[in-house]
């Protein structure tokens, strides 16, 4: 659905310019399709790259089905959190210039119940929007989608505590929890600031309160001391989450519906390779 509409444009831009490389490019619709196309051992191995067209769910589906294989993104979503984290414009000049420059670098990946993701799962409020959302969705969905399954979903708001166990630690407590891979959220928010693709760990922030008024807290420490600490914050680091709760509460990964509690989170490192522009430079000290 992302790459529809007013985005074929720079669809046919990115296709002209990889010609204009001396590349092959193939467009497909259909995953049956590709997977089809790229079954073949000869075609693989000539393969440059799978093109991510579209948004974060389209990345997170190519992901999981070719994890082996180069992938290059092409922002066409409404948030393109790993486009933002790589500072992709949605220009299809730019993204053919850089797979034909063929920088490749590895990243770590996650697993909620054995399904990767890249850059963040959570649990809470914002998954349950979420779920929500994609549930009435009908077509391309904008940020003004999320507008009433967020009054719907502040108006019940008692979530029940969720049980956090970070590698073989100390159970804790808290009702909205952010594990990250990646320093990007929707809107930019930096719930996760420290969070490194390349680092073979988890970031996770465990969030106390289950009334509005500590809803209201929550996101006040996000935005206004996103680095702090704080008495209703437990932060820690770890390969390895287990989540539960006395009732099932909504899990998103990466801005798409991921089941409900309980789960378990496990990093996968240097797990997927993508694409990426010549001024990318990780995090990790060198």
């Amino acid at each position: 659905m992302s790459g529809s509409g007013k985005q074929a444009r720079e669809l046919l831009t990115l296709i002209r310019h990889l010609r204009r490389h001396g590349l092959r490019p193939r467009l497909y619709s259909d995953r049956a399709e590709l997977d089809a196309a790229i079954r073949p051992p000869d075609r693989r191995a000539a393969l440059k790259a799978i093109v991510s067209a579209g948004g974060d769910g389209t990345l997170l589906d190519l992901l999981n089905r070719h994890p082996d294989l180069p992938i290059a993104v092409f922002p066409l979503g409404t948030e393109n959190l790993v486009a933002k984290y790589l500072k992709l414009p949605r220009c299809g000049r730019t993204i053919a210039d850089m797979i034909a420059a063929g920088r490749v670098e590895t990243f770590d990946t996650a697993t909620l119940n054995a399904r990767q993701f890249l850059i963040m799962a959570s649990l809470g409020f914002d998954a349950a929007v979420l779920h929500r959302t994609h549930a009435a969705r009908s077509g391309h969905i904008s940020h003004w989608a999320y507008a009433v399954p967020i009054l719907r979903e502040l108006a019940g708001y008692a979530p029940p505590a969720l049980r956090v166990t970070v590698d073989d630690g100390p159970e804790v407590e808290g009702h909205f929890v952010i594990v990250g891979n990646l320093p990007r959220y929707a809107l930019d928010l930096p719930i996760v600031p420290r969070a490194n693709g390349h680092d073979g760990v988890l970031d996770i922030r465990i969030f106390r309160g289950g009334t509005r008024a500590d809803l209201v807290r929550q996101l006040a420490t996000i935005l206004f001391d996103p680095a702090g600490t704080s008495e209703h914050v437990i932060e820690a680091r770890g390969q390895r989450v287990r989540i539960s709760s006395d009732r099932p509460v909504a899990v998103q990964t990466d801005g798409d519906p991921a089941g409900t509690t309980p789960c378990d989170i496990e990093i996968q490192p240097a797990a997927v390779r993508l694409v990426v522009p010549e001024s990318y430079r990780s995090a990790l000290p060198s």
